[in-house]
């Protein structure tokens, strides 16, 4: 078995314990993220919510905080939107 072979096996337990416990796996991701967010001051929070979300797809769970979860210095990413084509982008700002 080859090193590709390996990873694709850890991610499909991954998959499969995130399907099984989607709570536990949106929490780990959340806490991951925040610790991003407080180790680089928050300066990065939009790139690191769009890693969260992108997570939390490619494994099939939801945004559910734990009941007293304190978000990070970027906040906790809220419900997954999908703006479409016709979604403009909005003025960049350095």
């Amino acid at each position: 078995m080859g090193f590709m072979d390996s990873v694709k096996g850890l991610v499909q337990k991954g998959k499969d314990y995130a399907s099984k416990n989607p709570d536990k796996a949106s929490g780990a991701i959340d806490k991951a993220g925040n610790a991003v967010d407080q180790r680089t001051g928050g300066k990065y929070s939009q790139h690191v919510d769009k890693a969260q979300d992108a997570a939390r797809r490619h494994l099939g769970t939801t945004h559910n905080p734990a009941p007293g979860a304190q978000p990070g210095p970027g906040g906790a990413p809220g419900p997954e939107t999908n703006p479409g084509p016709e979604a403009q982008p909005g003025p960049r700002t350095p």
